[in-house]
């Protein structure tokens, strides 16, 4: 899913030396790395840069408002956006479809070749993805009504570790029940059943009993989110952020004030949001 709010930045502007060069990075702490063939933004402006064959370089200034490490696809963020702020640059020649192969490059620096939060970054909505081109990309409808809290604890889980401890080997029965639960999450999302779409979430017999332990209190939160009229609540991505899928926006409010404070007493700080859907995903904005 693509949330409306937060989202990473990249302001591009044209420069004489050839390339991309990476002027500035704010809000990371001095974490990502500078060089554009290493950091994600830098390696998805030079893809399209090549894709269109301009020969002028570009720099590149990166706002990460996206918290790193978070399970919030923010390196994603990063590559559609700097993409995007490329191909705006040089008159927007380039659709999103066009522009794909150029965020997975970008994606693939870091996090591997995957389209999980570029898809749906790049074309905003609820995305079904099976393949890492566009026509595998799906989009499905966006339940009316549909709210989310985001639960950010400050704790690290870096994705290698996240997927490390995933199984390599998966019983016959957890296949059958996570298939299972898949085409219960379709089903109710087509059928703008958010109660159903947050009990089918909360069905995953593979990924999250491997990474639980990855979560501090995730039971407690879980129960905890219940009682304030929560749908369900999962792992965002690797983790750690939390995502409570609600049917009202007060619900959500309700939640992300309740598990921060939970996180606090057990001497965890934390980030609540509250989020909507972006229909259309990332967008440019023209400054002056």
């Amino acid at each position: 899913m693509c949330v409306d709010e937060p989202g990473d930045r990249v302001v591009a502007e044209v420069c004489e030396q050839q390339g991309v060069t990476i002027k500035n990075i704010e809000g990371d702490g001095g974490q990502l790395t500078h060089d554009p063939s290493k950091n994600t933004a830098g390696v998805a402006a030079k893809s399209v840069l090549a894709l269109l064959g301009v020969s002028r370089g570009v720099n590149l200034t990166i706002y990460k408002n996206l918290p790193l490490a978070s399970g919030l696809g923010s390196s994603a963020a990063s590559s559609v956006a700097a993409a995007l702020a490329v191909n705006a640059l040089f008159g927007s020649q380039l659709t999103c479809e066009e522009l794909l192969p150029a965020c997975l490059d970008g994606e693939a620096a870091v996090s591997g070749r995957h389209a999980d939060n570029v898809g749906p970054c790049l074309f905003g909505g609820i995305t079904l993805i099976s393949g890492t081109h566009s026509p595998h990309i799906h989009r499905l409808p966006i339940p009316v009504s549909l709210h989310l809290a985001l639960i950010t604890p400050s704790i690290l889980v870096p994705t290698a570790v996240a997927r490390s401890v995933l199984p390599s080997l998966i019983p016959l029965s957890a296949m059958v029940s996570q298939t299972s639960a898949v085409a219960c999450l379709v089903d109710a999302i087509y059928r703008n059943d958010i109660a159903a779409m947050g009990r089918a979430m909360e069905c995953d017999s593979v990924i999250e009993p491997a990474r639980a332990h990855l979560m501090p209190f995730l039971n407690n939160m879980r129960e905890l989110a219940h009682q304030c009229g929560a749908a369900g609540l999962v792992i965002s991505g690797a983790g750690p952020t939390l995502c409570a899928v609600c049917s009202q926006f007060e619900i959500a409010e309700s939640v992300g004030r309740k598990l921060g404070l939970a996180y606090k007493n057990a001497g965890i700080e934390s980030v609540s949001r509250c989020a909507h859907l972006s229909a259309n995903g990332a967008r440019v904005v023209s400054v002056s």
